[in-house]
Parts: structure tokens; C-alpha cells; sequence
């Protein structure tokens, strides 16, 4: 086992900020005041935590340049408040916009790079498009430019499942029963092909699954019951055409395996003005834990100021 995988660096400093009438929980490694730029980690779902995405606290240690990371929970989700019985109205991608504005603001943060994973890749692109003054560098991994792409890429996916699955999930979805326990287990063969093929899971990756099986408020509001129906306030939403707004300096991360497949993150490519894209062979949707010393080693390169290695 290499020495960076499932390492995770302690926080340096944790807290909380207010944020509409609740509060958003983050962790910070590295000091503020050091210089150096700091990395913002915006996590998945929507509805997801922080936990999995904690092996980029490494980007602090010194061989990766001396970042500073932070991690925080989205509003809703893990640490942060809960809000069970909000309308479907609240959850929309300008509150969570608002909420990462609200933390800098509140950190002094003026001056930052941003890494979205998946859902947090398409709430950085929203954030991108609206060119704040302090973003310099965005990396955008595992994160489909529209929910058209990304529904049409999950279902090509599962047709190729091993015989009888798609069927046995079509059974269920037409059904209506796919909380049961037969169409997660089937959700299962998909998750283990196309999520994360490290089997079972790392335990961070395991604490954000079970804290969205905990409190799945956002996801079945904002998504719906599974990656292949989309059904709430994400229904239609596509940032394609605001893509050559975006002025930071951009890379594009997807896994060879991944349910973010090439056609969904063919667009940022295609149209952000300053972009390059590393495809990861040996990954699914998470090769920042499938194949964390490349993926630390090409993050570190391209948040650097340098251009990371090819394919």
C-alpha cells in the first residue's frame, strides 16, 4: 500500500459560521496566514459530506506544496445544520453558492484555487461562470456539465451491467419500490463499477455514504431516489452555455471507469478557455482514493502553477 493512501491529516482548525438561519461546520489544514493560497473543497451528492474527500488534506504536507485545505459540510448535510422540514424551494444551487460566499467571507478568505468532486464540481462551475474576483484556479473532478449528459451516460452505463440487472432495477423503478432492499443491492453492482471500485469501501468513504443514509434530505430533494433519475431541483440543469464565462485556469479530472463518463465532461473541455483534461485508467468516480498518489501528485502540479503530467 502506498504511503498516501487513507492518510488524512488532522485539522488544524475547526468551527462553524452562521449561515441563514443555521450554520455551515468546516476544518481547515494548514494555517490561513501562511501565504499560500488555500484550496476549497466543495464535496459531493448533493447531500453528501465532507469525510470522503479527506485525503486531499495531504496537499498540505510539504512535498505537495504547503496548501492550505479546507474542508467543509454543505448545509444539510454532516456537521453542518439539518433542516428535515424545509421546503423543496430551499434547496436550490444559489443557496449553496451563497453558503460557499458566506464562509470565505467569513474565513477573510479573498484569494483561493476551488475543487469540486462531482456535485461540488457543478456548484464550482456555477460559482466560476459568476467570475468572483478572488478565484484563480478551479479544478473540476468527476462533475458532468449537464443533467442531461450525466442521466443519458448513467443509463448507457447500466445497460452494460452484468445480465439481468438492468432488468431487476427496471422491475423495482417501475415498481416504485427502490428503497427496497433488492434495488440497493442492485445499486450496489453499479456503485462497485462505477463510484468507487475499491471494495469495500475506505472508511471515509463509508462515513459520508452512511451520513447521506442518515439524513438523505438533499439528495432525494435536490436528485431523487437513485443516479439514474434525476427528478428534483437539479431537473434541467446544464451550465454548457455559460462555460466560456468561466476566467480561472481549469482542470478537468474524470476516471476512466466513471459514472462522470467522457461525454458529460466533454463540454468543459471543449469550451472553458483556459482547461486541460487527466483521464485517471484505473478509476472510477473517485480516483482521488482509487489512485490517491497520481491524483495528489497531478493536483498539486497544476494548483503549482505548473502543467500536470499527461496520460
Amino acid at each position: 500500500m502506498s504511503a498516501f493512501e487513507s492518510r488524512i491529516l488532522p485539522a488544524t482548525t475547526e468551527g462553524t459560521v452562521e449561515f441563514e438561519d443555521g450554520f455551515t461546520w468546516y476544518r481547515i489544514s494548514g494555517q490561513l496566514d501562511s501565504g499560500v493560497r488555500p484550496l476549497i473543497v466543495l464535496h459531493g451528492g448533493p447531500g453528501c459530506t465532507h469525510d470522503y474527500l479527506l485525503r486531499l488534506t495531504q496537499l498540505a504536507l510539504p512535498e505537495w506544496g504547503n496548501r492550505v485545505v479546507v474542508h467543509y459540510d454543505q448545509i444539510g448535510n454532516g456537521r453542518s445544520s439539518h433542516h428535515p422540514d424545509k421546503p423543496a424551494s430551499y434547496w436550490e444551487v444559489e443557496l449553496f453558492v451563497a453558503e460557499f460566499h458566506n464562509l470565505l467571507a467569513h474565513l477573510g478568505i479573498d484569494d483561493y484555487d476551488v475543487l469540486g468532486q462531482s456535485w461540488g464540481g457543478m456548484l464550482g462551475a456555477e460559482i466560476a461562470v459568476r467570475r468572483p474576483a478572488g478565484l484563480n484556479q478551479l479544478v473540476l473532478a468527476d462533475s458532468p456539465a449537464s443533467i442531461e449528459l450525466w442521466l443519458q451516460a448513467a443509463n448507457r452505463l447500466r445497460a452494460e451491467l452484468p445480465a439481468g440487472v438492468d432488468d431487476a432495477l427496471k422491475r423495482n423503478e417501475n415498481a416504485g419500490t427502490t428503497d427496497s432492499p433488492e434495488y440497493l443491492e442492485l445499486m450496489k453492482v453499479f456503485y462497485d463499477r462505477h463510484v468507487c471500485r475499491i471494495v469495500p469501501n475506505p472508511p471515509e468513504v463509508r462515513a459520508s455514504l452512511e451520513a447521506m443514509d442518515g439524513d438523505p434530505t438533499v439528495y432525494l430533494t435536490m436528485n431523487g431516489p437513485s443516479e439514474f433519475h434525476t427528478v428534483g431541483s437539479l431537473v434541467g440543469w446544464s451550465v454548457i452555455d455559460r462555460l466560456p464565462q468561466i476566467a480561472a485556469r481549469t482542470l478537468v479530472i474524470s476516471g476512466a471507469f466513471d459514472e462522470a463518463a467522457p461525454e458529460t465532461v466533454r463540454p468543459f473541455v471543449d469550451l472553458v478557455p483556459d482547461v486541460r483534461w487527466r483521464l485517471f485508467a484505473d478509476s472510477s468516480h473517485m480516483p482521488h482514493v482509487e489512485e490517491t498518489e497520481r491524483y495528489l501528485r497531478i493536483t498539486a502540479e497544476f494548483l503549482n502553477g505548473d502543467e500536470p503530467e499527461g496520460d
